[in-house]
C-alpha cells in the first residue's frame, strides 16, 4: 500500500459514521486529579487497572474507532493472564492506536498568560519509534486563550506553525496526525467572540498546514466546539451552538480534510454529545466531511465514577452506556 494511501484509509478509518475516538492520553497529574476525586490512590498499577477496565470493555469496538494512549499507557499491558500490550490488544479489535506526542503548553516568552505547546525536538526519532510500537495516528494540542488584548497574533501563529510541522513529521513517518487547535472556553466571552477566535485559528492553522505540504486527506481536525465562555452571563443554547460551530467549519475547514473530531473542552457529557447530536441532525445533507467526537472526560466521567477502583463491570457498562449515546449522536439521532 502507498504511503498516502495508509494514511488516508487511517485517517478515514478513524472518523468513521457511528464512530469516535476516545481520548485515554491524560498526562500523569491530569490522571492523579481525577483519582483524587474518587480517593483512589494514583500508582502505576492502579493507572493500569483503570485503562484495562476501559480498553477491555466488551464490543467498544462498536462505538470506537480508534484510542490516543498517554506514552506510560502505550508500554503497558492488559491484567489477564496473558498480558496483552494495550497497542497489540486495541489493534486486534480493529480500533487503531494513537499516541499523544506534545509535551504540553508552555507560557509563550514575551506574552502574558498566553501558551506555546513544545515537544518538535526529537519528534521524528520518538515517531518512528511509536510506528515501530504500534502507533497509526498521533495527537498535538495547541492551546489558545481568550482574554483582554488576547489572543496575539504571535501566539496564533506560533502554535499553528508547530501544529503545522509536527504534522508534516508525523506524515512522513506514515503516522495520520490529529491536529488539534484549543480555543478555551475559559473566560467571560460570548459565543460570538469564540466564534471570531475560532475562525481566525483555524484560517492560519490550515494556511500553514498547506505551506508544510501537509496532506489534508490524511489528517483528523480535532477542533474546540463555538460556545459561550464559561463565565458568560449568556449561555447560548445548543441550536445555537450548532448553528455557529457549523458555519465555523464549513467557512475555514477545507472540504479535503475527511473528518473532524471535536474535543468536548470541559463541556458536561451530556451537553457535549447533544452539541454533536444537533449538528449532525441538522447539518447532515451538507457536510463535506464527517463530524464526530474525540472526548476524554465527556466519555471517561461516568465510568470512573462507577468503576471507584474495583467495580470494573460497572465501569465498563457506564463506558458503554456514554460511547453508545455519542455513537448515535454521531448520526443525528438519540438514543
Amino acid at each position: 500500500m502507498s504511503h498516502e494511501k495508509q494514511l488516508r484509509e487511517i485517517a478515514n478509518k478513524m472518523v468513521l459514521k457511528g464512530k469516535g475516538i476516545l481520548a485515554a492520553d491524560e498526562s500523569t497529574p491530569t490522571c492523579t486529579k481525577r483519582f483524587d476525586s474518587i480517593s483512589i490512590d494514583s500508582t502505576y498499577e492502579n493507572r493500569n487497572e483503570y485503562r484495562n477496565m476501559l480498553f477491555t470493555a466488551d464490543n467498544l469496538e462498536e462505538y470506537i474507532s480508534g484510542v490516543i494512549l498517554f506514552d506510560e499507557t502505550f508500554k503497558q499491558n492488559t491484567t489477564c493472564d496473558d498480558k496483552i500490550p494495550f497497542v497489540e490488544y486495541l489493534t486486534s479489535k480493529g480500533i487503531v492506536p494513537g499516541i499523544k506526542v506534545d509535551k504540553g503548553a508552555k507560557d509563550l516568552s514575551g506574552f502574558q498568560n498566553e501558551k506555546i505547546t513544545e515537544g518538535l525536538d526529537g519528534l521524528r526519532e520518538r515517531l518512528n519509534e511509536y510506528y515501530k510500537l504500534g502507533a497509526r495516528f498521533a495527537k498535538w494540542r495547541a492551546v489558545i486563550t481568550i482574554g483582554n488584548d488576547i489572543p496575539s497574533d504571535a501566539c496564533i501563529y506560533s502554535n499553528a506553525h508547530a501544529l503545522a510541522r509536527y504534522a508534516s513529521l508525523c506524515q512522513e513517518s506514515n503516522i495520520v496526525p490529529i491536529v488539534e487547535p484549543e480555543v478555551l472556553m475559559n473566560g467571560s466571552h460570548t459565543i460570538e467572540t469564540c466564534y471570531e477566535i475560532s475562525k481566525r485559528t483555524l484560517n492560519v492553522v490550515f494556511e500553514q498546514l498547506l505551506l508544510n505540504h501537509v496532506m489534508l486527506e490524511g489528517i483528523v481536525l480535532k477542533p474546540n466546539m463555538i460556545i459561550s465562555g464559561l463565565d458568560c452571563d449568556y449561555q447560548a443554547d445548543a441550536d445555537r451552538v450548532a448553528e455557529m460551530t457549523y458555519k465555523c467549519l464549513k467557512e475555514n475547514v477545507p472540504a479535503e480534510v475527511p473528518g473532524i473530531a471535536f474535543l468536548s473542552g470541559g463541556q458536561s457529557s451530556d451537553l457535549a454529545t447533544s452539541h454533536l447530536q444537533k449538528m449532525n441532525d441538522k447539518y447532515k445533507d451538507n457536510m463535506p466531511w464527517n463530524l464526530t467526537f474525540s472526548y476524554g472526560r465527556a466519555l471517561q466521567h461516568d465510568a470512573l465514577n462507577t468503576w471507584l477502583g474495583s467495580n470494573v463491570e460497572d465501569g465498563q457498562k457506564s463506558l458503554l452506556k456514554r460511547a453508545k449515546a455519542n455513537s448515535f449522536a454521531t448520526l443525528g439521532k438519540v438514543i
